[in-house]
């Protein structure tokens, strides 16, 4: 299908929106994959915030030229799909989980701010805990002494109250 001119300004504009937004980009091929299956995928990427899309590959490198995503566009070759997100963790974990259950949809490649990435580097930015997992890990790092410290002074009234009913059994 082709495009005129606005379009295709107004395609590449929408992009770059979401370029600018980006914390990571990660670059798929979809060859053979199912409706069904690209369906369940977008699903998952829309419930986790990530802009996912299949767009043509010039509209793309456009997008990302004089950006930190720009050393990405030698990868830009053949059917792809793009996951551009602002959480780069959960935009690597979304789209490894997807192509470990379909081997039809392969992860390429991968950027963040300045770094291109192989598919082996999504994979391990994927097996990073998610931001939520770290905000509670910090949360509980924090909160362990202050209960400590509550846990202790709580001790001293308690001993007391033990030595009395102490001395009470024993009278």
């Amino acid at each position: 299908m082709s495009h005129n001119l606005e379009e295709k300004k107004a395609k590449v504009a929408e992009v770059s929106d979401h370029v600018a937004k980006a914390q990571a980009i990660v670059i798929a091929e979809y060859r053979g994959l199912g409706v069904s299956q690209f369906t369940q995928l977008r699903a998952r990427t829309r419930e986790s915030g990530i802009y996912f899309r299949v767009i043509k590959n010039t509209f793309v490198r456009r997008a990302v030229e004089n950006t930190p995503f720009s050393g990405l566009a030698d990868q830009m070759v053949g059917p792809l799909a793009y996951g551009i997100g602002s959480d780069p963790v959960a935009t690597a974990k979304v789209l490894h989980d997807f192509a470990k259950s379909n081997d039809r949809f392969v992860i390429k490649a991968g950027a963040m701010a300045g770094m291109v990435m192989t598919d082996k580097d999504v994979a391990a930015l994927a097996a990073l805990p998610s931001r939520e997992e770290l905000l509670a890990k910090l949360l509980g790092t924090m909160q362990a002494p202050v209960a400590k410290f509550v846990r202790t002074l709580n001790e001293v009234p308690t001993k007391f109250v033990r030595g009395l009913a102490a001395v009470r059994d024993q009278k």
